[in-house]
């Protein structure tokens, strides 16, 4: 079932017949609307209970230049809605919306507009990493921008086999990293194929960010990683004010809500636009209850 609501995120046709029919199934639970409007409103909602945001304007299917400057001013027009709104709120993208696949140097020039336009607001742009075959372009990228930018951080996946060497690799930089599991299908030649060396190379990843002295953004629901990175904490007397925990918008909201009573930073991936579809296949493919919920909504 994972394996085939993965495949349907990646299909242009599913893609297509969601952008013309809307948000469908249940996808706002997890999808905050098609417009900035209203990822702006549901930013606001989320500052009003303390929490933070990252919105992340959809667009996995980039196939011409024309589209990746759409893409691009986008991602600045997000930028000047957070100011505008004074909102506790970042941004993150992805380099394949800003044309990765087409022509590196465009990426590269788009991406600098939008971190120059951050920098003006003060604010913070964040790398999502995607599949495997992205990884290294995307960590290059990243490596040329801190030359030049402090306000931009990127992602690493713990199903991946080198991603403990790449945060080794990255440290020279003192690199603002999301540790993630990882979302994509990968081969067990690139990834781990089980859950319990996922979880134990994410543990060690945590260890090491938060050790390291650089800013940790953990990105988790899972409970037990949590508690061991609040163990970490406790451990070494690290201050909590190098790390946040991030979620999802639409899931796990009574973990967010007791962490902010506990007082740790909690940040919110708040995804939106008309491009919805490949995220919200993704989603039900990680977890059965996400796939229970749309069912329940189908029969409502």
């Amino acid at each position: 079932m994972r394996s085939g609501f993965q495949r349907l995120g990646r299909s242009r046709a599913a893609n297509r017949l969601a952008r013309k029919y809307g948000l469908r199934f249940g996808a706002s639970r997890f999808v905050a609307g098609e417009t900035i409007r209203q990822a702006i409103e549901a930013v606001r909602k989320l500052n009003a209970t303390g929490r933070a945001a990252t919105l992340d304007h959809l667009g996995e299917f980039v196939s011409s230049a024309e589209e990746a400057d759409e893409s691009a001013a986008m991602c600045l027009r997000t930028l000047d809605a957070i100011a505008e709104a004074n909102a506790d709120c970042n941004l993150s993208l992805k380099l394949t919306s800003l044309g990765l696949d087409l022509d590196r140097g465009l990426c590269l020039a788009r991406l600098r507009s939008i971190l120059d336009r951050a920098r003006q607001y003060g604010n913070f742009v964040r790398i999502d990493m995607e599949d495997y075959s992205h990884c290294q372009a995307t960590l290059e990228l990243y490596r040329e921008l801190r030359g030049t930018y402090d306000n931009v951080g990127v992602v690493i996946q713990a199903y991946l086999y080198r991603s403990e060497r790449d945060v080794d690799k990255l440290r020279e930089l003192k690199p603002n990293l999301r540790l993630v599991k990882g979302a994509y299908k990968e081969s067990p030649l690139v990834a781990y194929p089980d859950k319990r060396d996922v979880d134990a190379n994410y543990r060690k990843l945590i260890r090491m960010q938060l050790l390291s002295g650089d800013y940790a953004a953990i990105a988790t629901h899972d409970e037990s990683m949590v508690s061991y990175a609040l163990n970490v904490l406790r451990e070494h007397g690290l201050p909590r004010e190098r790390m946040e925990f991030q979620m999802l918008y639409g899931i796990a909201e009574e973990l967010q809500n007791r962490l902010v009573r506990e007082g740790f930073k909690v940040r919110v991936y708040v995804p939106f636009g008309r491009d919805w579809f490949g995220y919200f296949a993704r989603r039900l493919a990680e977890r059965p209850a996400n796939v229970r919920f749309v069912l329940r909504n189908l029969f409502q």
